[in-house]
């Protein structure tokens, strides 16, 4: 069942900080075999028991949905950063046992998503604009080995694919941003795939589970969307080329217009970006 409106998000209503970022970690996207498949999860919802009843029926299956759900909370700005949680609150939110609730929350502070301090309770946990620049460093450390290692590695069909996905010329007239944003992910993942190490993509998976929320003021207009079409049509040509040293360039490039976009954000920023996306 889905957890109700409860106190937790009752008192997040107004509570903004100007000077730092949230973190954040859990996708919005999935991804089937070189991401060029996705969909958007606006909407996600604890899944109903086997059983049909209204209960959940295990410790460990009530655990998992409400690491989920709160997760999602966090991410969605549903509750914000520096706001203190307890076990009872969410516990009565999510309608279940302490047991669970204790569970989720130490999971999600092993995360770095919340701090547990003894006798004061959880605290969802802010970063500041530094912390955001460090992962777009680790980023495009990450992705100029992966471009290279794609030189090497991916296969024509896949490449075609991710090239044809970025033909400016195929644009629709009317541009979905949300899904725009999910298709930019998506290609990038797909390269890393593409590099035959897995290990580096699921590394990039968690950097970009930190910095999601900057990729939505990414595409303020249709001239940015065919900007990046551009880039990344010209990133997957120079894969097609084997030229490792102008692909490592060029994807250094690209990410780099992204961080500079970090380094200028707002907390309220975002806020108003995350208005937008659920509008």
């Amino acid at each position: 069942m889905a957890p109700k409106r409860g106190a937790i998000e009752a008192r997040c209503t107004a509570k903004v900080r100007s000077e730092s970022l949230l973190p954040l970690k859990n996708g919005w996207f999935v991804y089937k075999a070189i991401g060029l498949a996705y969909h958007a999860n606006k909407g996600a919802r604890m899944a109903q028991p086997a059983n049909g009843a209204g209960v959940l029926t295990t410790p460990k299956s009530a655990a998992q949905l409400v690491y989920d759900q709160l997760k999602k909370k966090i991410i969605d700005f549903e509750i914000y950063p520096g706001t203190r949680i307890t076990e009872s609150e969410i516990a009565e939110d999510f309608q279940v046992s302490r047991t669970p609730v204790r569970a989720a929350l130490q999971r999600l502070e092993t995360e770095g998503q919340i701090t547990i301090m003894p006798k004061q309770g959880c605290f969802v946990r802010s970063v500041d604009i530094e912390t955001i620049s460090q992962y777009y460093d680790v980023r495009i450390m990450l992705e100029a080995s992966a471009v290279e290692l794609a030189c090497d590695h991916m296969n024509d069909d896949d490449l075609d694919a991710l090239q044809e996905d970025w033909n400016a010329e195929r644009l629709d007239e009317d541009l979905d941003m949300e899904e725009i944003k999910a298709r930019e992910e998506a290609f990038h993942i797909g390269i890393a795939i593409g590099s035959g190490n897995p290990v580096l993509a699921n590394y990039l998976r968690d950097i970009n589970n930190n910095i999601r929320i900057l990729r939505r003021l990414g595409f303020p207009d249709r001239q940015a969307v065919i900007e990046t079409c551009e880039e990344h049509f010209s990133i997957c040509q120079l894969i097609r080329e084997k030229n490792k040293s102008q692909a490592r360039k060029a994807m250094t490039k690209h990410i780099r217009k992204s961080q500079e976009l970090a380094r200028s954000v707002t907390l309220s920023q975002l806020q108003q970006a995350i208005k937008r996306h659920k509008a």
